[in-house]
């Protein structure tokens, strides 16, 4: 694969202006692509095959016209000191929801006086209209003449906030969020480098595979159900490693320059050995990616697919683009000589030449160094143990939002379980009396404790079926209503066996719940397939049974303290203000697999740049301690750099207005933080000096009939090298 890198980039070089030109062109396509067809998000998180799936199939089935319209809820609170039975409040709502007909797509409105939905003190009641379309297909033009309907009732000195089924707010697509992390990027190169010139050079081909991955992902939107979640977690994961490759190529480069090589020379051999390290992160990121399709739900697949295509092209514009970008600049890239030191600090210059102050520190200190990171990851990791997994609901949203306004009011009237309603179906084909068993059933689940109330049986035109909702007296996201949901199906067993009445829980708090009870099934078995696969990879790599182990316990490590910091923010409130999160609540149902699934990825690419580096010293010197010390020095500042410029990137999405990427991108900047600072750059190097020269040991027969991988492109080199010494005796 060297080989072919090698003259990858020397053509690259050669054809600098075909081959930039050409990324331009696929971008300006790309563009003109989604103007074309434009963007069809699905935000559906559900996952065919539970049992509140079921159940709502069989509901969608038996009452067809039951939910089919779009509904929007105006929830008035009276004036203090009045009530909604007020003469003066009751004309002025009365007088709002005439406004509302005026509407010809409105269906119907079901008055709060009419319809019994006003709070037991007459303080707090609700509207709901009904539309004669779906809740999608509600347009703009209907929501803004509720939201005028809204703010002229306001005026009259009746609050109204809005609710129901059609969404008034939507993810933003891109944003503040990726300026912020290019820019703290831009600030870690130029620091890195000394040279505003190159410390672009990364950001300019990061955004282009950036741009040409999330295009893509547009586009895909209209023939493939794509959510705009997938969007923003392609654009966290893309942007980090599209600056990160180019950073590893050039950083190869001008140390080549440095040591006196021309620059087309120069850039083929960074192409084939940086390269080449570039090209393996990248596929075991994207493998890692595609993993998520294993565990069998559509919005996983659709993110962790989504997100693999984008690192698919930021890794070739790497390979390609960047060189063709080091051949334009020349030899305005090279690094500047340093001035001539004194006598005596040349000495020290170069007693430590392959050594730094961080790798001596480490490897004098390596027992007491593990067992710091071992108490450091057991004290982040422990509120693991707590966790609790579900979706965000509006009350987890912003008090500014009209979501989280219209949850708050309908909770203050009637109970948290408001917003949170179960609805269970009743399957009397097998009962004699479907309608005295349906009674039954409904004073069975009014007994069930954490209930507040059941409505009446509402059965459909056959009469078999029937439909009660069922409010618990806790929100959706409690753990005493997801108890409840379990106490329900618990029920069944015996509700079936005596009135002969099947019992169905759905509704869209069901749903999640189950959602979350699938995720959690799924986490165990994708973990194991990722060790596997790890220790299959880095036995190959490292060609080392000890190696591959340490790296696994360490993104293990790297894992659970990720987890456990999510939990003690996210879920237990602490720094939610600094964080800028509204509300604490569960963490994200599909965090725990999506969060293994991308630091899998990230793990293994530090692990393999800064280990390979050992493995690379340790084959010519032999000497293990040494080996360590040299990798710090020459590949830990890169790996210091990818790592906060990742950080960065992952942190500028904790800016988001979405709960869903705000959260995401907390756990990924930790989780990236500790792995590549406490785990790679502090616990591998202390637990490689424990191990010494033992680290590296591998039974003969196994090393016969392994493949060899060449992730640094060193074979390339000595070709080269071969080559040289041959036109040197030939002349």
């Amino acid at each position: 694969m060297a080989k072919y890198l090698y003259k990858l980039g020397e053509w690259a070089s050669r054809k600098r202006r075909q081959v930039f030109f050409g990324w331009i062109a696929i971008l300006l396509v790309a563009a003109i692509g989604v103007g074309s067809v434009g963007i069809t998000f699905n935000d559906d998180m559900s996952i065919p095959g539970t049992k509140a799936e079921k159940a709502m199939d069989v509901m969608n089935k038996e009452f067809p016209h039951g939910e089919s319209g779009g509904q929007i809820k105006l929830i008035f609170k009276a004036p203090e000191g009045q009530t909604l039975e007020s003469s003066s409040t009751h004309q002025k709502i009365q007088d709002t929801l005439d406004l509302a007909l005026n509407d010809k797509a409105v269906e119907s409105i079901a008055n709060p006086y009419q319809a019994g939905t006003i709070s037991k003190n007459k303080k707090i009641g609700y509207a709901t209209i009904t539309y004669k379309v779906s809740a999608d297909k509600v347009t703009d033009a209907s929501k803004a003449k509720i939201k005028g309907i809204a703010k002229s009732a306001e005026k009259n000195g009746v609050q109204t906030e809005i609710g129901g089924t059609v969404a008034f707010s939507h993810v933003k697509i891109g944003g503040t969020s990726e300026l912020v992390g290019i820019v703290i990027a831009f600030g870690i190169l130029v620091f890195t480098f000394a040279s505003f010139l190159v410390a672009g050079l990364p950001i300019i081909t990061a955004i282009i595979g950036l741009g040409i991955g999330a295009m893509g992902i547009l586009i895909s939107s209209n023939f493939f159900s794509v959510q705009a979640t997938s969007l923003s977690l392609a654009s966290m994961i893309g942007l980090a490693v599209g600056i990160d490759y180019a950073l590893f190529i050039i950083s190869r480069h001008r140390q080549q320059l440095a040591q006196g090589l021309n620059v087309r020379e120069s850039i083929a051999r960074a192409t084939a050995t940086a390269g080449s390290a570039v090209l393996f992160a990248g596929l075991t990121v994207i493998v890692a990616l595609c993993g998520l399709s294993v565990v069998g739900i559509p919005f996983l697949t659709s993110m962790g697919l989504s997100a693999a295509f984008t690192v698919l092209i930021v890794m070739l514009v790497s390979i390609t683009l960047v060189p063709a970008l080091l051949g334009m600049f020349g030899h305005r890239l090279s690094p500047k000589r340093k001035k001539q030191v004194d006598s005596k600090k040349s000495l020290v210059v170069k007693k430590n030449k392959d050594s730094n102050k961080w790798g001596r520190f480490v490897t004098r200190y390596p027992v007491q160094i593990v067992l710091v990171c071992l108490i450091v990851t057991g004290i982040i990791s422990s509120p693991v143990l707590h966790m609790e997994l579900g979706l965000p609901d509006n009350g987890m949203k912003s008090k500014e939002t009209i979501e989280r306004r219209a949850y708050d009011l309908m909770a203050e009237g009637f109970g948290d379980g408001i917003n949170g309603p179960l609805v269970v179906v009743l399957d009397g084909s097998k009962s004699p009396d479907a309608q005295v068993s349906f009674t039954k059933a409904a004073k069975e689940l009014s007994d069930l404790p954490n209930v507040s109330s059941v409505s009446p049986p509402t059965p459909n035109q056959s009469g078999k079926f029937a439909m009660v909702t069922v409010l618990p007296k806790t929100g959706p996201n409690d753990s005493k209503t997801k108890d409840l949901v379990n106490d329900i199906r618990e029920k069944e067993k015996n509700i079936n066996k005596d009135e002969k009445v099947k019992l169905m829980v759905t509704g869209s708090t069901a749903v999640n719940i189950d959602i979350s009870a699938k995720l959690s099934e799924a986490l165990p078995q994708f973990a194991a397939l990722i060790v596997i696969f790890a220790l299959l990879l880095l036995l190959v790599v490292f060609r080392s049974i000890l190696v591959p182990i340490k790296a696994v316990l360490g993104f293990l490590m790297t894992l659970i303290a990720t987890l456990g910091f999510s939990v003690f923010v996210l879920q237990d409130g602490h720094f939610i203000d600094f964080f800028g999160i509204p509300e604490a609540g569960p963490l994200l149902n599909f965090m725990p697999v999506l969060t293994t699934g991308i630091l899998f990825g990230l793990a293994m690419d530090y692990e393999v740049f800064l280990v390979s580096r050992m493995r690379e010293d340790y084959t010519h010197l032999r000497d293990a301690n040494k080996s360590i010390l040299s990798s710090l020095k020459h590949s830990g500042p890169v790996v210091t750099a990818a790592g906060l410029i990742m950080i960065s990137v992952f942190a500028s999405f904790i800016f988001a207005e979405d709960s869903t990427i705000k959260a995401t991108g907390l756990s990924m900047a930790f989780g990236v933080l500790f792995d590549a600072f406490v785990v790679r750059m502090t616990l591998v190097p202390a637990v490689m000096t424990l191990l010494g020269k033992s680290a590296w040991y591998l039974p003969k027969w196994l090393d016969k009939s392994l493949p060899t991988i060449d992730v640094e492109g060193e074979s390339i080199l000595n070709h080269i090298e071969d080559n040289i010494d041959k036109k040197v005796r030939k002349y």
